[in-house]
């Protein structure tokens, strides 16, 4: 099955392996993230969004147009690309497997060379470059629905790291789109009021508690803070009108390769409108390039794909 900018030549099998945030140590650590606060209210146009930035949209080969397919949006960490991060998790296989669409676009280049995201205040337009990526991944979203049946009610977004806080602002600013996130070594934004989701998302937060890129238990990128994990959680516990608290749901798992045994606690919020779910993946030990054992990124695009928007 073709695609409107060329698909993928085929899927590239092999364990993931660590590799993103080699860059990013670098630049969350010594220079610091914040968001531009670009209005979307004064940004090009969709077409002049998409003109610049090219992206390719993964067909399922079960996709014929007949029924509507889920459509996730993958979103990579500073310093990487899309394409190296969908192959790092396989995801076209899984894509395949599951007969999902997805696009895998590449953030705005910075002053050193390296891609990133201009999401939330703390991560990571360290040079204040004048990009909306917001509306720039709302307009891929759009332009995919339009040329390809979308299933509206299940367009989610993963993201990693610098990608994750991207996730999250989609998440504030598209509530009405995104129906479910998953942020990987990422954080939402500290101060409730920047964040006003129109509509309840669900959320998954892996985190790992050595950390030391974007912090467990929360910290700075300088110009701003970012809350911990826990805290992110919690945050869009309330944005999502949940009632109950986050606990542990008694599952472990071996999440993490590069740490013994089932290190991974799974909690969850509990009261949260139907078929709204808010998970916390605990992965104690894992550091911020937390290499995944291979049934990981299937059970978390399985989490998507089983959370649609109500």
């Amino acid at each position: 099955m073709g695609s409107s900018r060329g698909q993928h030549a085929r899927s590239r099998r092999g364990r993931p392996r660590r590799r993103w945030a080699l860059a990013a140590a670098a630049m969350l650590l010594a220079s610091g993230c914040g968001g531009d606060g670009v209005d979307e209210a004064s940004s090009p146009t969709k077409a002049g969004l998409l003109a610049d930035r090219p992206y390719e949209v993964h067909v399922p080969p079960s996709y014929d147009g007949a029924e509507p397919a889920p459509l996730l949006v993958l979103l990579h960490g500073y310093g990487m690309t899309g394409e190296e991060l969908a192959y790092i998790y396989d995801v076209s296989a899984l894509a395949d497997e599951r007969g999902v669409l997805y696009v895998a676009p590449d953030g705005t280049v910075d002053a050193d060379g390296e891609r990133f995201w201009n999401a939330t205040d703390a991560c990571c337009n360290a040079g204040g470059i004048d990009v909306d990526d917001s509306g720039y991944v709302a307009a891929v979203i759009a332009q995919v629905e339009s040329d390809y049946r979308v299933d509206e009610s299940r367009v989610m977004a993963l993201g990693v790291s610098n990608g994750a806080f991207m996730a999250y602002r989609l998440a504030c600013d598209h509530a009405d789109t995104l129906a479910a996130i998953v942020s990987i070594a990422g954080a939402t934004y500290l101060d409730p009021q920047d964040c006003t989701p129109s509509e309840p998302v669900s959320v998954v937060e892996v985190h790992g508690t050595a950390d030391e890129i974007i912090v467990f238990d929360g910290g700075a990128n300088i110009d701003a803070a970012y809350p911990s994990a826990p805290g992110s959680v919690a945050a869009w516990a309330d944005y999502d009108r949940c009632t109950g608290p986050l606990a542990a749901t008694g599952e472990t798992r071996d999440a993490d390769s590069s740490v013994p045994g089932d290190e991974t606690e799974v909690s969850a919020v509990s009261g949260c409108p139907d078929g709204i779910g808010i998970e916390l993946w605990t992965v104690e030990g894992g550091d911020h390039t937390m290499d995944f054992q291979p049934d990981v990124v299937p059970d978390l695009i399985d989490f998507l794909l089983a959370h649609p928007r109500p």
